[in-house]
């Protein structure tokens, strides 16, 4: 393999001449695709035996998963499903897309000849074969396939204080949602509520045209995509309409409560959820250092009129309203913090304007009315298998991609003549990277530490400052950005800023000297170039959530996230699941001198706990390192914010970062997390607290009332078994009240509510279902009356004889069996206990159920998923295969032609008792009543099978359920993301 620089020294450099492109990765003559094993392979995306999506007979490398196979299939793969011109091979997805890239820079005379047009083809086809970098998903769909392909997922818009504004940004903001983007937008330019109008009256403010856009994003997505539509509201802590948008999102989680104790969907796309305003946009505070100062000094603050420029209303307490923004972020996630002062000291063009807002996950952060294109480095790719970086093959990964990202800019097509002309005036670009959990964890190093902040500072330092020394370079061969003249003193200054911050990087926090070094050369080469040359790109990085893209890579973790937890679940070919652990967790513990054997043994144990704490072997000095975004051993929330500011000296624009807080977690603690974001320089700030989002989450305190226990807390056994009966008791009232008064006579009657029992038979059907929840096993077993209505339940091998879980569980299957003969409604016991919190919660065996908050959230979920009908399943959110089919005919009906519109397959199956698919047209379900299973004796009905019917799965506060294939969703930067199909809320 060569190791000629490509471009690689100043002395290079000829003002005026075109990019001389030498090979590295690759050799002439030798076709990328010559270079892996290919295999022939089925992708297929759904659960059981519904299937979301298939197509067989597809061509990828060996080398990449099942995973992969199934998302870039479904994703990337273009051409109707079906067709002869359906794609079929990676070789057609990467050769269509890297062709047409290196054919643009070809056109565009950035090559001197036309041997370095094909050598840079060569190479961007080697990184992306090899997944060692990826484009954003609009490159991958559109690029080689239509006539003007929108290439940038990121966009920011702008608004002044006239109705034809207004009107004008939902034009231009729907535009981009049916494109498969997102965009994001400051509305400070609105005046307050409190504000005259010209011609008499107030007007209405910026919070009532949120209502407006909200609806208006709704209807978008719902007509046109299968995603929600991703949006960022901005608002500056001076105006006067600040405490609105504080409280706006945050009141609406009481009427979700409300909707949700009533008994409404409340499901990321259930009926009741879209009555909750607001919910389509991640809101954010523009703060100032003036105001973060008077914070800390306890001043009062100023609201300032759009108007007149002066004070208005009475000055607050900026410590008050500090607080409210973390007690309405505490109430629902919302808003985040943006730090206005720090973004605009490291603004490259602030001749050109200030920079206002950011896009929807908050990593792109420039002028208004502008875009981003992005696209990421694998950092595994980049591991020698001693643990050391290998950074000559970095640096070339990132030359190749960083021109393949500028050459995109000038073919691209843009939602606005605006954005088109910025866009093509600043070429801001979005470079970053993923899988820095997985590199941290591979080498030993707990993802909170010092060593770990300082090798993730030298890695973003190195892929920052080699970023734009290439685009020096592509500035004397091709000439600045057009905005470059007048921001050349700014631009340079922030330029020589990063450099000084990576001399900044404690030597004894990265014990990995050549990447260091290599870092800090980067960036006196960047800045000597640019001082030369000038720049082609305002903007060169960002550190996006990489949702889809990282499962391209097949990336253990996702930006610059640590590792979501230690176990994973595996594709198998032709579909279905297994659950393994992550594949980082050897790699690490072969680090740390663990043997072969131990390995296997504290593999075995994670797999079937879901967690490391207790696996045999490990020390407990070693346990850092395998800490996990969620569940035991969770990463705190300043260990989050502390990896922010470590990388964010090193990147252009921002951090699109999940900042993960525990249940209980105060108000207080969130005030503090957005101060300390603040002294450690990062940019903007979102934080999640467990159990915050009613919309996400049917949690137990929705259906409690105020001061009641909350999910999440510790209960000993007396208070499980007093809640359990608390709730029974409320479920046997409620129905007592509505029923006719019983006599009260009679061994069938209770005394206290009249309520009349209904015995089972001596002899009855029954069915068994077996099942693990993070490692505990068991059996479930429903009795059912002769018409097929469930009246008992029995929980068999649960814990050990004669402890606490037996004793608790079995007490809760005789209230159940005994509230089911009373009348009490299934649905009313679902409602009462799904998504009750409390251990052992954790991931399931089961693909349909894939992770359960409690025994009882699980038991209850798979008995509705059996006998509760179609209708009421989908009141209740529980996604069966009927429902499934109805919800997908329903979205058909109303979707409208997409060039980002995945494939999809429609399914019409029910499955009954004994796991037969059957038409959907064959059944006519009771009211509680599914067709009645074959008579078995209850062992005989014992299966491994998990059950074919899913039920709810939006209990999981990480993520929704997934719109396309139903899977958990979790968290990747601001947006969610499905492990199982690659459906991605946000920038993709």
């Amino acid at each position: 393999m060569e190791s000629t620089p490509q471009t690689a020294l100043m002395d290079d450099v000829q003002p005026g001449q075109a990019l001389s492109i030498s090979r590295y990765f690759t050799t002439p003559g030798v076709h990328p695709f010559d270079t892996v094993e290919w295999e022939i392979r089925d992708a297929r995306i759904g659960h059981g035996d519904k299937v979301a999506f298939e197509q067989k007979d597809v061509e990828f490398p060996i080398t990449w998963s099942q995973n992969a196979t199934n998302i870039v299939a479904q994703k990337y793969f273009r051409g109707q499903l079906d067709s002869p011109s359906r794609e079929r091979s990676v070789k057609q997805m990467v050769g269509r897309v890297a062709g047409t890239i290196a054919d643009w820079g070809r056109q565009r005379g950035y090559f001197a000849t036309a041997e370095d047009g094909d050598a840079f083809e060569a190479e961007l086809t080697y990184l992306l074969l090899h997944q060692m970098a990826a484009f954003n998903s609009p490159v991958w769909f559109n690029v080689g396939f239509e006539e003007n392909p929108q290439c940038s997922a990121c966009f920011i818009l702008s608004v002044d204080d006239t109705m034809d504004s207004i009107l004008d940004w939902n034009t231009r903001e729907g535009k981009i949602f049916r494109g498969g983007s997102g965009s994001g937008i400051n509305l400070s330019n609105i005046r307050g509520s409190m504000e005259p109008l010209s011609k008499g009256g107030t007007a209405s403010g910026p919070v009532s045209f949120m209502r407006g856009a909200d609806s208006w994003a709704g209807t978008i997505k719902s007509g046109g995509k299968t995603r929600r539509a991703a949006k960022m509201v901005v608002l500056d802590v001076d105006h006067p309409d600040i405490r609105e948008f504080i409280w706006c999102k945050a009141k609406e989680e009481d009427k979700a409560e409300a909707l949700a104790r009533a008994g409404f969907d409340m499901s990321i796309d259930g009926d009741g959820f879209t009555s909750i305003q607001y919910q389509n946009a991640n809101n954010s505070v523009r703060v100032s250092d003036e105001f973060m100062r008077a914070v800390e000094n306890d001043e009062d603050w100023h609201l300032i009129a759009r108007q007149t420029g002066l004070p208005i209303g009475d000055p607050i307490p900026a410590r008050e309203l500090m607080r409210e923004i973390a007690e309405a972020a505490w109430r629902c996630a919302d808003p985040g913090v943006q730090y206005d002062t720090t973004i605009n000291q490291w603004h490259t063009d602030p001749n050109s304007g200030r920079i206002n807002a950011s896009n929807p996950c908050s990593e792109y952060m420039h002028v208004d009315d502008s875009a981003c294109n992005l696209a990421s480095l694998n950092l595994m790719k980049f591991r020698r298998e001693d643990g050391s970086f290998d950074v000559e093959s970095y640096e070339r990964a990132i030359d190749v991609i960083f021109l393949a990202q500028e050459i995109i800019v000038g073919p691209s097509s843009y939602p606005t003549e605006e954005i088109g002309v910025n866009a093509r005036a600043f070429r801001q670009l979005g470079l970053g990277y993923a899988n820095l959990g997985a590199f941290l964890m591979a080498n030993g190093m707990p993802y909170d530490s010092d060593a770990g902040r300082g090798t993730a500072a030298a890695i973003t330092a190195l892929m920052t400052g080699r970023a734009y020394a290439q685009s020096a370079k592509i500035a004397a061969a091709i000439g600045p950005y057009e905005r470059y003249a007048e921001n050349r003193e700014p631009h340079n200054k922030v330029m020589r800023m990063h450099r000084d911050a990576s001399y900044a990087i404690p030597d004894t926090t990265c014990t990995d000297t050549p990447l260091l070094t290599a870092a800090r050369k980067s960036w006196e080469d960047a800045v000597e170039l640019g001082e030369r040359h000038g720049y082609r790109n305002a903007q060169a990085t960002v550190l996006a959530p990489t949702g889809t893209i990282s499962f391209l890579m097949d990336c253990d973790t996702t930006g610059v996230e640590p590792d979501f937890s230690l176990v994973k679940f595996k594709e198998l070919v032709g579909g279905g699941q297994m659950t393994i652990a992550n594949r980082t967790v050897p790699m690490a513990l072969r680090t740390l001198g663990y043997s072969d054997s131990q390995i296997a043994d504290i593999e075995e144990y994670i797999t079937a706990n879901g967690t490391i704490v207790d696996a045999p072997h490990i020390t407990a000095e070693h346990l850092p390192v395998f800490d996990v975004a969620v569940g035991q051993r969770a990463i705190s929330h300043m260990g989050h914010i502390k990896m922010m500011g470590a990388v964010q000296p090193f990147i252009s624009g921002a951090i699109s970062k999940t900042v993960n807080m525990p249940q209980e977690t105060t108000v207080e603690d969130i005030a503090d997390a957005y101060t300390q974001a603040w002294r450690l320089g990062v940019k903007a700030l979102a934080i999640y607290r467990d159990g915050s989002k009613t919309a996400q989450a049917l949690r137990t305190d929705a259906q409690m009332g105020k001061g009641e226990d909350k999910p999440g807390a510790v209960y000993t056994e007396e208070d499980l078994q007093a809640q359990i009966k608390a709730a029974v008791d409320v479920a046997v009232a409620e129905v007592a009240a509505k029923a006719p008064a019983a006599p009260v006579t009679g061994p069938a009657v209770n005394a206290d509510t009249g309520a009349q029992r209904r015995r089972m038979p001596r002899e009855r059907q029954s069915i068994t279902h077996k099942f693990s929840i993070g490692g505990h096993e068991g059996y479930i077993t429903a009795g059912m009356y002769e018409d097929g209505t469930v009246g008992e339940i029995f929980l068999t091998d649960i814990g050990k004889e004669g402890s606490t879980l037996r004793g608790m569980m079995n007490s809760f299957a005789t209230a159940i069996s005994i509230a089911l003969q009373y009348g009490v409604p299934l649905e009313t016991l679902v409602q009462k206990f799904s998504y009750m919190r409390f251990e052992p919660e954790g991931i399931t065996q089961n693909s349909e159920i894939p992770f359960a908050k409690s025994l009882p959230d699980y038991i209850m979920r798979w008995l509705a998923s059996r006998f509760l009908d179609t209708d009421t399943q989908e009141d209740l959110g529980i996604l069966t295969p009927a429902v499934r089919a109805r919800k997908m005919a329903e979205d058909t009906a109303l979707s409208v032609t997409s060039d980002t519109a995945g494939p999809t397959n429609g399914g019409g199956v029910q499955i009954d008792a004994g796991s037969r698919a059957v038409p959907a047209s064959e059944t006519a379900p009771a009211a509680h009543a599914p067709q009645p299973a074959t008579t078995k004796a209850a062992a005989a009905a014992m299966t491994d099978t998990p059950p074919v019917v899913p039920a709810r799965m939006v209990g999981i506060d990480v993520g929704p359920a997934c719109g396309q294939c139903g899977g958990m969703m979790q968290r990747t930067g601001s947006c969610y993301t499905c492990p199982s199909c690659g459906n991605n809320t946000g920038c993709g």
